[in-house]
Protein backbone atom coordinates (compact mmCIF):
# COMPACT_ATOMS: atom_id res chain seq x y z
CA UNK A 1 0.00 0.00 0.00
CA UNK A 2 1.48 3.59 -0.91
CA UNK A 3 -0.21 7.09 -0.74
CA UNK A 4 -0.02 9.96 -3.09
CA UNK A 5 -0.83 13.23 -2.58
CA UNK A 6 -2.65 14.89 -5.94
CA UNK A 7 -2.87 18.39 -6.73
CA UNK A 8 -5.78 19.25 -9.14
CA UNK A 9 -6.53 22.40 -11.09
CA UNK A 10 -10.24 22.36 -11.65
CA UNK A 11 -12.93 24.76 -13.25
CA UNK A 12 -13.88 26.78 -10.33
CA UNK A 13 -17.58 25.62 -11.41
CA UNK A 14 -20.37 24.39 -9.01
CA UNK A 15 -20.81 20.70 -8.30
CA UNK A 16 -16.73 19.33 -8.96
CA UNK A 17 -16.01 18.42 -5.87
CA UNK A 18 -18.98 15.98 -5.99
CA UNK A 19 -18.00 14.77 -9.40
CA UNK A 20 -14.18 14.07 -8.29
CA UNK A 21 -15.68 12.35 -4.97
CA UNK A 22 -18.34 10.82 -6.46
CA UNK A 23 -15.78 9.24 -9.13
CA UNK A 24 -13.60 8.08 -6.43
CA UNK A 25 -16.68 6.05 -4.61
CA UNK A 26 -17.84 4.99 -7.56
CA UNK A 27 -14.68 2.83 -8.05
CA UNK A 28 -14.05 2.20 -4.60
CA UNK A 29 -11.07 4.62 -3.58
CA UNK A 30 -10.90 6.26 -0.11
CA UNK A 31 -9.78 9.81 0.22
CA UNK A 32 -7.41 10.33 3.48
CA UNK A 33 -8.15 13.97 3.04
CA UNK A 34 -9.10 16.46 0.18
CA UNK A 35 -8.88 20.16 0.65
CA UNK A 36 -10.03 22.69 -2.26
CA UNK A 37 -9.88 26.39 -2.86
CA UNK A 38 -10.28 29.01 -5.10
CA UNK A 39 -6.27 29.98 -6.64
CA UNK A 40 -4.81 33.07 -7.90
CA UNK A 41 -7.30 33.17 -11.10
CA UNK A 42 -11.21 32.86 -10.05
CA UNK A 43 -11.83 30.64 -13.38
CA UNK A 44 -9.83 27.54 -11.29
CA UNK A 45 -9.95 26.23 -8.09
CA UNK A 46 -6.80 24.07 -6.62
CA UNK A 47 -8.04 20.54 -5.52
CA UNK A 48 -5.55 18.50 -3.15
CA UNK A 49 -6.53 15.23 -2.56
CA UNK A 50 -4.52 12.62 -0.56
CA UNK A 51 -5.18 8.78 -1.46
CA UNK A 52 -3.63 5.52 -0.31
CA UNK A 53 -3.84 2.26 -2.14
CA UNK A 54 -1.68 -0.19 -4.13
CA UNK A 55 0.33 0.85 -7.52
CA UNK A 56 -2.09 0.08 -9.84
CA UNK A 57 -4.84 1.44 -7.99
CA UNK A 58 -2.83 4.35 -7.85
CA UNK A 59 -2.95 4.80 -11.34
CA UNK A 60 -6.17 3.86 -12.16
CA UNK A 61 -7.14 7.25 -10.08
CA UNK A 62 -5.21 9.26 -12.18
CA UNK A 63 -6.26 7.79 -15.01
CA UNK A 64 -9.82 8.45 -14.11
CA UNK A 65 -9.39 11.69 -12.57
CA UNK A 66 -7.58 12.35 -15.83
CA UNK A 67 -11.07 11.94 -17.88
CA UNK A 68 -13.01 14.30 -16.09
CA UNK A 69 -13.97 16.95 -18.00
CA UNK A 70 -13.63 19.67 -15.11
CA UNK A 71 -10.38 18.69 -14.51
CA UNK A 72 -7.11 20.86 -16.39
CA UNK A 73 -4.43 19.82 -14.95
CA UNK A 74 -2.71 16.93 -12.01
CA UNK A 75 0.30 16.99 -10.58
CA UNK A 76 1.38 14.09 -7.68
CA UNK A 77 3.42 16.23 -5.02
CA UNK A 78 6.18 14.15 -3.87
CA UNK A 79 7.80 14.51 -0.91
CA UNK A 80 11.19 16.33 -1.30
CA UNK A 81 9.71 18.29 -4.58
CA UNK A 82 6.81 19.98 -3.03
CA UNK A 83 5.48 21.61 0.14
CA UNK A 84 2.92 20.05 1.82
CA UNK A 85 0.88 21.54 5.21
CA UNK A 86 -2.13 21.06 7.39
CA UNK A 87 -3.91 23.08 10.13
CA UNK A 88 -5.10 21.75 13.11
CA UNK A 89 -7.18 23.59 15.82
CA UNK A 90 -7.12 21.37 19.16
CA UNK A 91 -8.86 22.44 22.22
CA UNK A 92 -7.66 20.91 24.88
CA UNK A 93 -9.09 20.97 28.98
CA UNK A 94 -6.61 23.32 31.42
CA UNK A 95 -7.09 23.79 34.35
CA UNK A 96 -4.68 26.68 35.72
CA UNK A 97 -1.80 24.01 37.14
CA UNK A 98 -1.73 22.03 33.38
CA UNK A 99 -1.86 25.03 31.46
CA UNK A 100 1.84 25.77 32.10
CA UNK A 101 2.60 22.04 30.67
CA UNK A 102 0.25 22.40 27.56
CA UNK A 103 2.04 25.97 26.51
CA UNK A 104 5.10 24.66 26.86
CA UNK A 105 4.34 21.45 24.54
CA UNK A 106 2.76 23.92 21.81
CA UNK A 107 6.41 26.39 22.23
CA UNK A 108 8.15 23.32 21.04
CA UNK A 109 6.13 23.01 17.74
CA UNK A 110 5.83 27.02 17.50
CA UNK A 111 2.01 26.54 17.74
CA UNK A 112 -0.13 29.31 18.70
CA UNK A 113 -2.30 29.74 21.62
CA UNK A 114 -5.70 31.51 19.65
CA UNK A 115 -7.95 31.07 22.86
CA UNK A 116 -7.92 31.34 26.60
CA UNK A 117 -10.42 30.34 28.90
CA UNK A 118 -10.81 29.40 32.49
CA UNK A 119 -11.03 25.76 30.97
CA UNK A 120 -9.73 25.36 27.81
CA UNK A 121 -7.17 26.64 25.81
CA UNK A 122 -7.01 26.21 21.75
CA UNK A 123 -4.11 25.75 20.13
CA UNK A 124 -3.32 26.10 16.39
CA UNK A 125 -0.35 24.47 13.96
CA UNK A 126 0.39 24.22 11.06
CA UNK A 127 2.89 21.90 9.82
CA UNK A 128 3.57 18.38 8.11
CA UNK A 129 1.07 15.44 8.78
CA UNK A 130 3.94 14.08 11.13
CA UNK A 131 4.59 17.37 12.94
CA UNK A 132 0.92 17.46 13.47
CA UNK A 133 0.53 13.45 14.69
CA UNK A 134 3.98 14.00 16.80
CA UNK A 135 2.15 17.38 18.22
CA UNK A 136 -1.24 15.54 19.26
CA UNK A 137 0.72 12.67 20.63
CA UNK A 138 2.79 14.61 23.41
CA UNK A 139 -0.60 16.23 24.17
CA UNK A 140 -2.49 12.88 25.10
CA UNK A 141 -1.90 13.03 28.67
CA UNK A 142 -4.22 15.84 28.73
CA UNK A 143 -7.97 15.87 28.02
CA UNK A 144 -8.87 16.88 24.54
CA UNK A 145 -12.55 18.06 24.27
CA UNK A 146 -12.69 19.08 20.09
CA UNK A 147 -9.94 18.49 17.41
CA UNK A 148 -10.42 19.71 13.92
CA UNK A 149 -7.95 18.89 10.90
CA UNK A 150 -7.97 20.51 7.40
CA UNK A 151 -6.09 18.00 5.68
CA UNK A 152 -3.53 18.19 3.39
CA UNK A 153 -2.77 21.35 0.89
CA UNK A 154 0.67 21.73 -0.81
CA UNK A 155 2.51 23.02 -4.01
CA UNK A 156 5.54 21.97 -5.81
CA UNK A 157 8.09 23.65 -4.93
CA UNK A 158 10.47 26.56 -7.37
Amino acid sequence: MGNIVLSLLVDNTSGVLSRVSGLFSRRGYNIDSVTVGETENPAYSRMTVAVSGDEASLIQIKKQLNKLEDVVNIVELEPGKSVCRELVLVKVKASPSERKDIISVADIFRANIVDVSKESVIIELTGTTIKCEAFLRLLDGHEIVELVRTGLTGLIRG
